[in-house]
C-alpha cells in the first residue's frame, strides 16, 4: 500500500502548489525565440552574416542580463544560414516559423532573399527585419510584417549622384552583379541620372555573381575611358572587381566607389593587400561617431570582447534584437499582431538615434534609415578609424585623393 500512496501524495502536493499560484520555473519561463536568418556560407556574404550574428548574440545577452522580457522570460536566438540564396532563405524561414516558433526574424542581408521570405512573414504573421537588405521593392510593397532599419537604394544612388556632380565626373561606369541588389542599383542609377540632371555619360555592365573572371568586362570598361567606376558587387565579387580592375590597370588610375561597407571589415586588407589603397566606399557607421547610450555600451563591450571596432552589421543587428525586446514588453505579448502594433506605435533607442516606424509613401514604409558616409583609404593597411570622410560635405574630414600616376 505504501508504494501506491506516493503518487497520490505527490499529485496532491502538486495540486496544492498550483492552487497557491506557483508553477515550475521551466513552465513559467518559456524562452522567447528570435530568429537570425542571415548568410553564413557562400555564395552569400558570409562575413557579413558572422558580424550580424555577433551583434544579435550580444543584444540577447544584454537583454537577458537585465531580466529578459515579458516578466522574466529569456531571449533565445535561433540562427539559420540562408547562404544568400532565396531557396535556402525560404527553407530557413519556414523552419524558424514552424519548428522553432520564433516571434521575429532579423538578419536579412541579401535583397533577393528578403524578397523571397516576405510573403512567408505575412503568412505566419512574424515580423521580418532587413538588417542590410536595401532594395526599394522590399518596403515599397507595403507589407504588414516587413520592417527595415537600413538604407534604401534610391537614397544610396541619390547620394552618389550628388558626389558625381560635385566632382564633375563626366564618364561613369557601374559594374553590378545580377541580383536584386545589383540590378536594382543599375535601374535606380539610370532613373536618377535623368531626374537629378546628372551631366555625365553612364555605362552599365551586369555580371553573373558566380563568375571568377571579370577581365573581359573590366577591359571593356577601361577601353570606354571612364573617370569613375562604381562597384556594385556583394561579398566575394567586390574583391574580384577590385583585384582584377587593379590587374588590368583600371584602378586606382580611375577612382572606384564600393557601394557598401565591406571595406570596413578587419579582413579587407588581408584579402586585398596593397590593391585596396585609394579605394572609396560607402559606410553607415564610423568609429568617431557619437552614439546613443545603448550604442556606446555596445561599442565598449564589443571592443573589449573582440579587440577591434564594431562594424555596422553588428551594430544594426544588436539594435534590432534590442528593439524587438522593447516592443515585446510594450505589446505585453509574443504574438505577431500585438508586436507589429507595438513596433508602429512606439519609439525605440537605436545605436545612433531614435528608431520609429511609420507608413510613409513609396519605399518609406516601416523604414528607418541610418546615415551614409563616403570614406577613402589612402594607403595600404590603413585602419578603418583613420579613413577620411570625403562626402557628404557636412561630415567631411578630408578631400578625395587621386592615386599617383604610375
Amino acid at each position: 500500500m505504501r508504494g501506491r500512496t506516493w503518487p497520490t501524495k505527490a499529485a496532491a502536493v502538486l495540486v496544492a502548489i498550483v492552487a497557491c499560484g506557483f508553477t515550475a520555473p521551466a513552465l513559467a519561463q518559456k524562452p522567447v525565440k528570435i530568429g537570425v536568418l542571415t548568410p553564413l556560407s557562400p555564395p552569400g556574404d558570409a562575413s557579413a552574416g558572422q558580424f550580424i550574428v555577433r551583434g544579435a548574440k550580444m543584444a540577447a545577452d544584454d537583454v537577458n542580463a537585465r531580466g529578459g522580457v515579458l516578466g522574466g522570460r529569456k531571449i533565445e536566438l535561433v540562427t539559420e544560414d540562408d547562404s544568400g540564396t532565396p531557396e535556402k532563405g525560404v527553407a530557413g524561414f519556414r523552419k524558424l516559423a514552424t519548428l522553432d516558433q520564433v516571434v521575429a526574424v532579423i538578419g536579412q542581408f541579401h535583397s533577393s532573399v528578403m524578397g523571397a521570405v516576405q510573403e512567408l512573414a505575412e503568412q505566419f504573421k512574424i515580423p521580418v527585419f532587413a538588417t542590410q537588405a536595401s532594395a526599394r521593392s522590399l518596403t515599397e510593397k507595403h507589407l504588414t510584417y516587413t520592417f527595415r532599419t537600413h538604407v534604401i537604394d534610391p537614397d544610396r544612388v541619390s547620394l552618389w549622384n550628388r558626389w558625381i556632380k560635385q566632382h564633375d565626373f563626366k564618364r561613369v561606369a557601374l559594374i553590378a552583379e545580377n541580383t536584386d541588389y545589383g540590378v536594382g542599383l543599375v535601374e535606380e542609377t539610370k532613373r536618377l541620372f535623368k531626374s537629378m540632371d546628372v551631366q555625365a555619360d553612364l555605362k552599365t555592365v551586369i555580371f553573373d555573381r558566380a563568375v571568377v573572371d571579370l577581365t573581359p568586362q573590366l577591359l571593356e570598361i577601361k577601353n570606354w575611358k571612364p573617370d569613375l567606376v562604381l562597384n556594385g558587387g556583394v561579398g566575394t565579387p567586390v574583391y574580384l572587381v577590385i583585384k582584377q580592375a587593379h590587374d588590368v590597370g583600371l584602378f586606382p588610375a580611375v577612382p572606384m566607389l564600393v557601394s557598401y561597407d565591406l571595406p570596413a571589415r578587419p579582413e579587407f586588407w588581408k584579402n586585398l593587400g596593397d590593391k585596396g589603397a585609394y579605394l572609396t566606399f560607402i559606410v553607415y557607421y564610423h568609429p568617431t561617431m557619437k552614439l546613443t547610450s545603448r550604442g556606446e555600451a555596445f561599442r565598449a563591450k564589443y571592443r573589449e570582447q573582440y579587440k577591434e571596432d564594431p562594424v555596422y552589421g553588428a551594430l544594426n543587428a544588436y539594435a534590432q534584437v534590442a528593439l524587438v525586446a522593447d516592443a515585446l514588453n510594450d505589446a505585453k505579448s509574443d504574438t505577431g499582431e500585438p508586436l507589429v502594433k507595438a513596433l508602429l506605435s512606439n519609439t525605440f533607442e537605436g545605436w545612433n538615434g531614435t528608431i520609429s516606424f511609420s507608413h510613409g509613401e513609396g519605399p518609406y514604409w516601416q523604414q528607418w534609415t541610418p546615415p551614409m558616409l563616403f570614406l577613402q583609404y589612402t594607403k595600404p593597411e590603413m585602419p578603418f578609424g583613420e579613413a577620411k570622410i570625403v562626402f557628404p560635405p557636412q561630415f567631411k574630414t578630408g578631400d578625395l585623393l587621386m592615386a599617383p600616376k604610375r
